[in-house]
């Protein structure tokens, strides 16, 4: 006679839990900032046909990383939630905060209920009139909601990639300045190494604070090659500055501090192609995050 195998639930919790933040944590981050154009997603993603950013309502979009099929029937359920409450009620009764409370209801009851988690991490974002008014709320696997400031970070080495944006986030930044630092927190993601990633390697979404209705706006082509000159522009004078101090130290001193500042520059963007390797589109995307847009 076969006895049953029994599993209690705490350790079925955990189990569930560790299969999926482990898998989402091998995923490339994705970042979600403020700045003064409005709110602007920043992902690599070499496929052109799997998205991770997503249109919801009129100034609402989605971001998520993990496996595709999972996080694209999310999105999906909250443009039926968005518009179905938009057409019973009222356009402005559709909002983040709705949205966040519809996906945390999901995702908590296929964690629970479910043998398998999702191993997605999503972002649900709002621009307001001002900076002061925008809303992120970050949502995990197991439901649970965070309501964020400034700045988010989806999967991947996401303490890593936030650590770092928290070094360089300041209020009232430009959009090519937001963008500069978004990309360089996601290019020092492996290893605390600086790893270089090119336009065509990106997937790049801004929700323009300038827009009263249809906010979202995808980045592509000579739009996006023309947001990273001016990123790389912007930098510049600190390159220069760095070297005037490199210049200025006596012979003996450590002239490595100055040749940093100067090397960042072009480091950060230009252009290897590490962002393309594993998260394009295979089949099982889904399964690590390339299909699945790396989620």
């Amino acid at each position: 006679m076969t006895m049953p195998f029994y599993v209690s639930p705490e350790q079925s919790m955990k189990d569930k839990a560790d299969y999926a933040r482990k898998n989402i944590a091998g995923l490339r981050s994705g970042v979600v900032i403020t700045c003064e154009a409005g709110i602007l997603f920043v992902a690599p993603n070499p496929s052109r046909a799997l998205r991770k950013f997503g249109e919801i309502y009129d100034r609402i979009a989605f971001a998520a990383v993990g496996r595709y099929p999972e996080f694209e029937t999310l999105r999906k359920a909250g443009v039926r939630y968005a518009d179905m409450t938009g057409f019973a009620y009222d356009r402005q009764d559709v909002t983040a905060r709705g949205l966040a409370n519809l996906y945390a209801q999901l995702l908590g009851s296929i964690f629970t209920e479910s043998q398998k988690p999702y191993e997605v991490e999503i972002v649900v974002a709002e621009v307001g009139k001002t900076a002061d008014d925008d809303q992120i709320y970050r949502i995990t696997f197991d439901g649970s909601v965070a309501d964020e400031r400034d700045f988010s970070v989806m999967g991947g080495q996401a303490d890593q990639v936030a650590a770092t944006l928290k070094d360089s986030y300041r209020e009232g930044m430009t959009l090519s300045e937001a963008f500069m630092v978004a990309l360089t927190a996601l290019a020092g993601q492996d290893n605390g190494g600086r790893q270089n990633i090119t336009t065509s390697q990106l997937e790049v979404v801004l929700l323009d604070r300038g827009r009263q209705h249809r906010a979202f706006r995808r980045l592509t082509g000579p739009r996006l090659e023309g947001l990273m000159a001016e990123a790389i522009a912007s930098r510049k004078p600190e390159a220069i500055e760095g070297e005037a101090q490199q210049a200025a130290e006596p012979p003996g001193g450590e002239a490595g501090s100055g040749e940093a500042g100067s090397g960042e520059a072009g480091s950060g963007e230009a252009g290897s192609g590490e962002a393309g390797s594993g998260e394009a589109g295979s089949a099982d995307e889904g399964s690590a995050d390339g299909g699945s847009a790396d989620g």
